[in-house]
């Protein structure tokens, strides 16, 4: 017996554009992005850049994406017709990014985020994934590297203005940059502030 969840009361159209209306930092940069087919018949989608570089696809700094799913058939996963789906990645320095703890906080950021924004969810998954790099023969000098990279999903049970708002807050936290910490510099990999 599926269990009765309240529902943001708004059309597709209205989540949309409350999407849409959201302020963001200065020091991201978003964008409405072609929509992933065949999730949902309804579905709106956004990426995001921290400090991008002029003429470059994804920052350096951090990047994500955010993606609004809505399906009246209320498919059993999502336990309700609408869902989010979020990406947010992020480099690290190298001994942060053998942090055991470190996949545990960045999960606690994203969940920390939602509560900042009183954005109501049930259903939430996902992966926090660090990653270690070092680089050989010609890639050699570019020396180790490290990665965090956040996947999540879950249904919202209000409108979805709070829950873009809490992804970008999260996408920020990544790159470095906690709330309240506009035109701030960057300290990044190798010491060097950006």
């Amino acid at each position: 017996m599926a269990i009765h969840r309240p529902e943001p009361a708004q059309t597709f159209a209205d989540a949309v554009e409350a999407v849409s209306a959201t302020r963001f930092r200065a020091d991201l940069l978003v964008r409405e992005i072609p929509a992933p087919v065949g999730l949902a018949p309804e579905a709106y989608a956004l990426a995001a850049d921290v400090r991008p570089e002029p003429g470059v696809e994804d920052s350096p700094y951090g990047t994500g994406r955010f993606v609004l799913l809505h399906d009246d058939t209320h498919p059993d996963a999502w336990d309700g017709p609408w869902r989010i789906v979020c990406f947010a990645q992020a480099p690290l320095e190298t001994d942060i990014g053998t942090d055991p703890l470190m996949a545990d906080v960045t999960w606690s950021w994203l969940v920390d985020a939602l509560a900042s924004r009183g954005a109501g969810f049930h259903s939430i998954s996902g992966t926090a994934t660090k990653t270690l790099s070092k680089g050989f023969g010609g890639l050699a000098a570019e020396g180790d590297g490290a990665q965090v990279e956040l996947r999540a999903s879950w249904s919202p049970t209000d409108d979805v203005g709070a829950h873009v708002e809490a992804w970008a807050e999260l996408v920020c936290m990544l790159a470095g940059l906690p709330p309240g910490s506009e035109d701030a510099p960057l300290l990044r990999a190798h010491g060097r502030n950006l």
